[in-house]
């Protein structure tokens, strides 16, 4: 029986996409993705994901880099303007999952410096019963150790769980722990994966 619905938050809950200011500022996509895949990466963004200070972070990538010193700079000051829209039609989908009944929580890999700047901005936030915030604990999926955390943080029962995560390896990590992992391509997509899955358990 499912109990518990568990969401990542950007590119699931919420958009999030440094385009947003590189794109602008170079005046060139081609060059906001160089620097993006160069430079400020996923792989030096998940530092502090995983609780490094965003202030180290950018001095020890300035020290790399120096002749990129304002741009990393820019990364940092102008988080919040990398932030988009809520994702079309999750919050109504989250709501109609907690209306029904189900309980809804939060696993994300985050800064929780820039994490706290935004999630008054977003309602969807506010429906859930808990979450974990991965600079908060100093760990990030799709680490075991952070679906531990959750999952003993709330009492909750693996097998009772959803987990949805656009990342695959995420999903992937979350099944391995005994929560049923579901990719995310979109919400309509997501809805009917769920209804099926919770009409299987009403038989």
């Amino acid at each position: 029986m499912t109990r518990n619905i568990i969401f990542d938050f950007g590119a699931v809950l919420v958009d999030w996409n440094p385009h947003y200011v590189f794109d602008n500022y170079f005046g060139d996509r081609d060059k906001a993705d160089r620097f993006l895949s160069e430079i400020c990466n996923m792989e030096w963004n998940s530092q502090m994901d995983a609780g490094k200070p965003f202030d180290q972070g950018v001095a020890e990538l300035s020290a790399v880099h120096p002749e990129w010193k304002k741009e990393i700079e820019l990364y940092r000051d102008r988080w919040t303007d990398m932030m988009g829209d809520a994702v079309p039609g999750m919050y109504e989908l989250v709501k109609s999952l907690k209306d029904s009944g189900l309980k809804i929580y939060g696993l994300t890999n985050w800064s929780a410096e820039t994490f706290y700047r935004i999630c008054d901005n977003y309602p969807v936030f506010s429906l859930l019963d808990g979450k974990v915030v991965s600079g908060e604990e100093h760990v990030i999926k799709p680490s075991p150790e952070i679906y531990r955390i959750l999952i003993d943080r709330y009492g909750l029962v693996p097998e009772e769980s959803v987990f949805i995560d656009d990342n695959p390896a995420n999903a992937a990590a979350a099944s391995a722990f005994g929560i049923k992992g579901i990719v995310f391509t979109g919400a309509e997509a997501l809805r009917e994966t769920l209804d099926e899955l919770l009409n299987a358990d009403n038989h």
